[in-house]
């Protein structure tokens, strides 16, 4: 944008310009022809007519129309010739215009250079403009000096004394003029040096410019290596990603190995557990069996005892005590079965807690050992007091006969409130092993609900896994693509370089030719103008001369 706001600047200057050395060309022009008018009405005016046609006519009074005439056909001559001039430099600056913006558009990394070069190209073409007024002005003077030679030649008689002695006694406003003639030659003289310090400061511009392309191709040079080295580090990146992605695909599967291993112990666990579960039952089946049997056997007692009396109530106290203990190993039995299903449910837990609190279990378990061999420790002293009763009741028998009819009421009393305790353990056993069971079936349930958790959360853990697979493939793509996106960029930048390297310089070589030859053409209007100001000099000293000796 800037490169492009500076060409339409710099083409308007010139535009500009141009417009203002045509403006200047035609008043010039203009002001000469009002000149030559005034000067033939004063000739018209101060002569007097001819009485004889123009051939019979004095050469005194034909040779200054004459002069005049070759004087109008000479400034018409310079003004075609400064038209072709002003023509030529339009079509040189419009053919620099055109190759400084091609430039500028080549090498938008000097727009500054460039613009100072546009500057003092248009300062070298004002300096010749000025120079080419100069060199119009100093024509004006001089047709003036002739002019008003020619006039004085005409009023004043002629000369006595040679042409050098008379130059000494001009008046002061001729020798004005010439001063100022040889003044505007001086100021031409300067132009002229400052033109070449012009052009001078250009060429360096060239070579300072020719310079700062070496720069930057260098720069552009490193650019390309530091750009193939971070193409390196990237492909060396990629490399460790896939390495380590690899490596966490190896870690993923032997997580998912360990996962299965603890489901298959946890499925063995429950299987356990449901056949301690069915043995349980069993086991309450059975109790209620021997319970059922036991009510069948107090009837069998209530329709028994009156009958029997002694003797029948000895064997049902010694079958009670036997059921007892039945029922007491029934007990054991099954708190030893709750005791295993308890571990088992404590394994389940430890793996589930990964196997936090083993020493707690332990500790629970020697404590309920040591209750275990406690109860076993009260039931055989039990067994032993039994043992006691039924030998003193054995001796009572035999030494007492007497005393059992009488305490055979108390006995029965007894024996009708033992079974009345019975029935209310009975009861509460029954009610304990019925909240048993429907805790037993709530962890089930919750067992259950946890399994199906479980399966939830593997396979919540297998779509996200799937998931980064996708996106570490994706990932992968989208490396590989920015890796030929850069390739491709980099082989284009490239060609780009080797272009431009291969045009700069073919570029630089057509502008200096173009300079060169826009520098011949300057100095070859300078010679043109030169040698026109000479022949309008010699043909004015000639016409003044032969005027003069006529």
């Amino acid at each position: 944008m800037t490169t492009a706001s500076t060409a339409a600047s710099t083409t308007t200057t010139t535009t500009s310009t141009t417009a203002n050395v045509g403006g200047a060309a035609t008043a010039t022009t203009l002001l000469l022809l009002l000149l030559l008018l005034l000067i033939l009405l004063l000739l018209e005016l101060l002569l007097p007519p001819p009485p004889v046609p123009l051939p019979l006519l004095p050469v005194s009074l034909t040779l200054p129309l004459l002069l005049l005439r070759l004087l109008l056909i000479l400034l018409l001559l310079l003004l075609l010739l400064q038209l072709l001039l002003v023509l030529l430099q339009l079509l040189l600056l419009l053919l620099l215009m055109l190759l400084l913006l091609l430039l500028l558009l080549l090498l938008l990394l000097l727009p500054l250079l460039l613009i100072l070069l546009l500057l003092l190209l248009q300062l070298l073409l004002l300096l010749q403009q000025l120079q080419i007024l100069l060199l119009l002005v100093v024509l004006l003077l001089l047709l003036l000096l002739l002019l008003i030679l020619l006039l004085l030649q005409l009023l004043l008689p002629l000369p006595l004394v040679p042409l050098p002695l008379q130059l000494v006694s001009l008046p002061l406003p001729l020798l004005l003029l010439l001063q100022l003639l040889l003044l505007l030659l001086l100021l031409q003289l300067l132009l002229l040096l400052l033109l070449l310090l012009l052009l001078l400061l250009l060429l360096l511009l060239l070579l300072l410019l020719l310079l700062l392309l070496l720069l930057l191709l260098l720069l552009l040079l490193l650019l390309l290596l530091l750009l193939l080295a971070l193409l390196l580090l990237l492909l060396l990146l990629l490399l460790l990603l896939l390495l380590l992605l690899l490596l966490l695909l190896l870690l993923l599967l032997l997580l998912l190995l360990l996962l299965l291993l603890l489901l298959l112990l946890q499925l063995l666990l429950l299987l356990l557990l449901l056949l301690l579960l069915l043995l349980l039952l069993l086991l309450l089946l059975l109790l209620l069996l021997l319970l059922l049997l036991m009510l069948l056997l107090l009837l069998l007692l209530q329709l028994i005892l009156l009958l029997l009396q002694q003797l029948l109530i000895l064997l049902l106290l010694l079958l009670l005590l036997l059921l007892l203990l039945l029922l007491l190993l029934l007990l054991l039995l099954l708190r030893l079965l709750l005791l295993l299903l308890l571990l088992l449910l404590l394994l389940l837990l430890l793996l589930l807690l990964l196997q936090l609190l083993l020493l707690l279990l332990l500790l629970l378990l020697l404590l309920l050992l040591l209750l275990l061999l406690l109860q076993l420790l009260l039931l055989l002293l039990l067994l032993l007091l039994l043992l006691l009763l039924l030998l003193l009741l054995l001796l009572q028998l035999l030494l007492l006969l007497q005393l059992l009819l009488l305490l055979h009421l108390l006995l029965l009393l007894l024996l009708l409130l033992l079974l009345q305790l019975i029935l209310l353990l009975l009861q509460q056993l029954l009610i304990l092993l019925l909240l048993l069971l429907i805790l037993l079936l709530l962890l089930l349930l919750l067992l259950l609900l946890l399994l199906l958790l479980l399966l939830l959360l593997l396979l919540l853990l297998l779509l996200l896994l799937l998931l980064l697979l996708l996106l570490l493939l994706l990932q992968l793509l989208l490396l590989l693509l920015l890796l030929l996106l850069l390739l491709i960029i980099i082989i284009i930048i490239i060609i780009i370089l080797l272009l431009l390297l291969l045009l700069l310089p073919l570029l630089l070589l057509l502008l200096l030719l173009l300079l060169l030859r826009l520098l011949q053409l300057i100095l070859l209007q300078q010679q043109l103008l030169l040698l026109l100001l000479l022949v309008v000099l010699v043909l004015l000293l000639h016409c003044y001369c032969y005027y003069y000796y006529s």
